[in-house]
């Protein structure tokens, strides 16, 4: 039942992928930062997950803990920084260590 939204997932990483390419001679990088569930203002005013169904995700993970904003802060700095200026075409996984990829 999730058809639409892995999909588009895939569109988004494959999309990077060929946008580096295409922009490269001209020294732009292209990156994507694909966080996991966090816990932002309109996922905690949407309601939509319960606590358990979030206490379920946390488990998942490597870092038992709730991902929240600001642990996002770092790689988006790190990738807008010069210290990137040789990383291109690559998805920035910030998850907790949930998927194992």
């Amino acid at each position: 039942m999730m058809l639409h939204y892995v999909s588009s997932k895939g569109a988004v990483l494959a999309m990077t992928k060929a946008m580096a390419r295409e922009v490269g001679d001209d020294g732009i990088c292209i990156n994507v930062v694909a966080p996991g569930l966090t816990m932002s203002e309109g996922v905690l005013e949407k309601g939509v997950w319960t606590e358990a169904w979030i206490d379920r995700n946390v488990a998942s993970r490597t870092l038992k803990r709730r991902a929240m904003p600001e642990d996002l802060v770092g790689v988006v700095l790190f990738l807008a920084s010069r210290d990137a200026d040789f990383i291109t075409g690559q998805t920035m996984v910030i998850d907790g260590g949930e998927v194992p990829h």
